[in-house]
């Protein structure tokens, strides 16, 4: 077991370490003490470019993709809770470890590759609020792009009050989009049977795989990852070797409702 960085070195330190996990309570108090960081991840997998691949990919050919959904979702599932055990096992980052194990030239592709897809994401969900403010309220688009800079800073200020506080707000974001899922699905009153048929593989024709390709690239969120073994470090723990191994079965379930929250959430008609 790697040894404990020191304060100032740790990931995220102004948070690090700051959800306490009484260790004499039952199982489900211990587990609420550990929901939380999936579900800011999960609103990754939410962004604009899903939004826009899953609509696509439903407008054209209605349930026939539901099973690349699944696949990448499953993926994602894997790849992020890889990310949770490495943030609670070794005490460190995604960043940290490539930084400790890879030669500075890798290091440096490996940081450009990042910020390409930090800066790709960022303007399709500051453009895609932007657009939606638009079409909802007439907004001028510049005004809409604002408005979602203004987010980062409130993010930003809710940290402030802790980690807790911040889970709670994004939860609640996350809440409203599962309403409006359901909402969606009263209205639409989707065939049932249809749905089953769309979790069997199949690729109709050229363009569906185009677009089954689309929907595993929005899929794919490096900087989750990152991030992902990171938000695990903020729950205090005894790091002994039972422990841990309980804060990776509590981590795997938070990741499962999450990510599997946000799959269904995802708009396939």
């Amino acid at each position: 077991m790697s040894k404990i960085l020191p304060e100032e070195m740790r990931s995220l330190s102004e948070v690090n370490s700051s959800v306490v996990v009484k260790q004499d309570t039952g199982f489900f108090k211990k587990l609420l003490a550990f929901l939380g960081p999936a579900y800011l991840i999960s609103v990754g997998y939410m962004d604009p470019g899903n939004w826009a691949t899953d609509l696509a990919g439903g407008s054209q050919f209605g349930y026939q993709l539901i099973w690349v959904l699944l696949m990448s979702n499953l993926i994602a599932l894997l790849l992020q809770s890889l990310s949770a055990r490495l943030g609670i096992v070794r005490g460190r980052d995604l960043a940290q470890v490539s930084r400790e194990t890879y030669p500075p030239i890798i290091n440096g592709a490996l940081y450009v590759l990042a910020e390409i897809a930090i800066a790709a994401c960022d303007l399709a969900e500051v453009l895609g609020m932007a657009i939606g403010l638009q079409l909802l309220f007439d907004l001028p688009l510049f005004w809409g792009v604002c408005i979602s800079v203004f987010d980062t800073f409130l993010l930003l200020f809710l940290l402030n009050y802790g980690m807790r506080k911040m889970e709670a707000f994004i939860i609640t974001l996350v809440a409203v989009i599962g309403g409006c899922f359901i909402a969606e699905m009263y209205f639409a009153q989707p065939s049932i049977s249809e749905i089953a048929t769309g979790f069997f593989p199949s690729i109709p024709n050229d363009t569906a795989l185009y677009i089954a390709i689309g929907i595993i690239g929005a899929t794919v969120m490096p900087h989750n990852l990152y991030l992902h073994s990171s938000l695990v470090q903020t729950r205090k723990f005894d790091r002994t070797p039972t422990e841990i191994k309980k804060a990776i079965r509590f981590n795997i379930i938070d990741s499962t409702i999450a990510l599997n929250l946000a799959f269904l959430s995802m708009p396939r008609f």
